[in-house]
């Protein structure tokens, strides 16, 4: 039986396309024996549907605390380990029904389409804050910390009712925790200090609640506060690490690829759909962990019981079998079914949120700066190659003023 040796997960065939192996083993064999570095053995699903059925199954389990999760073992972004670690309090993502449900139900009312659709005003005026801002600067400015990061960073902390004036602290422990390749200690020193920053938090929204998400969670009296700092840590961490670089790299595909920008600028009401695409072609959160809790039959093949199954959304809504072209930009497709919020009982709740950002922030962007273009080379852009939620690090870009 053929073994993939090692994850390949940087994207080598240009800066938005899937690995060219991971692309030969989703035409082959979508569901794909796989040797961590550590030669620990598991399997990789590359394929369009098999991901699907495999995310809608909660026989494939999210935590790592499980007796049949085979250890030691090595995962994409996190140092070895040597033994089950239990989910983090409130950490939901990590969980399975009936746990899972019980957090995840007390977010649902505060994610819901009729909500975000409430607060799109709200953002239209924060996006348009941000360029009046940026419109005064003196181009070459960087797009990153102009533009993408602190439009949904503004968002989320008032949502969530944290005060922007620590968003220096958090960024900078988010964008650590973040990093593919460090040491423990470094990672937990992350960690820690955005946790420790968010206990003090929610004890005070628990003491004197307001008109916030946070404040909302904290009058459920069976909640501890260790479960809401870790529900708190999961939505600051995901609602602006993901839309910022989404921001920002679907800006740097969209300059690379002017005639889809020129048909945006022509077009305002392709922007749903573009918004769509670029979730389908750049899926910034590409890698996922799940662990047979049995025997499974998967793509054609079994699955042992307690075998790490590492999925790659990246792959899958490249996949050709579902979407025509996959590997082209089209700002004209309908993308309907993109896996890029996940599938199943985790599926993204911020995912509507998100699509508001995006779309206010390329419609605002494309409208005040019509002829924006990248201040420098397209291969001198600098890549996440480094981060687990692929984007830029930078995007430095310049306008006629």
């Amino acid at each position: 039986m053929t073994q993939t040796q090692g994850l390949p997960m940087d994207r080598d065939a240009g800066p938005f396309a899937p690995p060219s192996r991971i692309t030969q083993l989703r035409e082959t064999r979508p569901v794909s024996p796989l040797v961590f570095p550590d030669g620990h053995e598991g399997w990789l699903v590359t394929g369009y549907e098999e991901v699907r059925q495999m995310m809608a199954d909660t026989r494939f389990s999210s935590r790592l605390d499980l007796d049949v999760v085979r250890v030691p073992y090595e995962t994409p972004g996190m140092p070895a380990q040597t033994e089950p670690s239990p989910p983090m309090p409130g950490m939901f993502i990590a969980m399975d029904p009936p746990d899972h449900g019980r957090l995840r139900k007390r977010l649902t009312g505060a994610f819901t389409v009729k909500r975000m659709r409430q607060l799109e005003e709200r953002i239209v005026e924060i996006t348009e804050e941000r360029l009046d801002a940026m419109a005064k600067l003196t181009p070459p400015i960087d797009l990153v910390q102009e533009f993408s990061l602190p439009v949904p960073s503004l968002v989320i902390c008032e949502l969530l009712g944290v005060p922007y004036e620590d968003r220096e602290s958090f960024q900078a422990n988010s964008a650590q925790f973040m990093v593919r390749d460090q040491t423990l200690e470094q990672k937990m020193g992350a960690y820690l200090g955005l946790n420790s920053y968010l206990t003090e938090l929610v004890t005070s929204k628990r003491a004197e609640p307001g008109e916030d998400i946070l404040s909302d969670l904290a009058r459920h009296d069976d909640l501890t506060v260790e479960e809401l700092t870790g529900a708190a840590f999961l939505l600051l961490l995901a609602g602006h690490e993901t839309t910022a670089n989404m921001l920002a790299l679907g800006t740097f595909a969209l300059l690379e690829h002017p005639d889809q920008l020129a048909a945006l600028r022509a077009d305002a009401e392709l922007l749903p759909d573009a918004v769509e695409e670029l979730l389908r072609y750049l899926s910034v959160a590409d890698i996922f962990l799940r662990y047979a809790t049995e025997d499974l039959e998967l793509g054609g093949e079994t699955i042992p019981q307690g075998s790490t199954v590492v999925v790659s959304l990246l792959a899958a809504n490249h996949d050709p079998r579902r979407f025509d072209d996959a590997g082209t930009l089209n700002i004209r497709r309908n993308a309907r079914g993109l896996l890029s919020f996940g599938h199943g009982v985790h599926q993204c709740l911020g995912q509507q949120l998100a699509r508001i950002e995006m779309r206010a922030g390329f419609e605002g962007l494309l409208r005040r700066f019509p002829d924006l273009t990248l201040a420098i080379p397209a291969d001198e852009v600098k890549l996440k190659t480094d981060m687990n939620i692929y984007g830029v690090h930078e995007l430095p870009v310049t306008w006629t003023e």
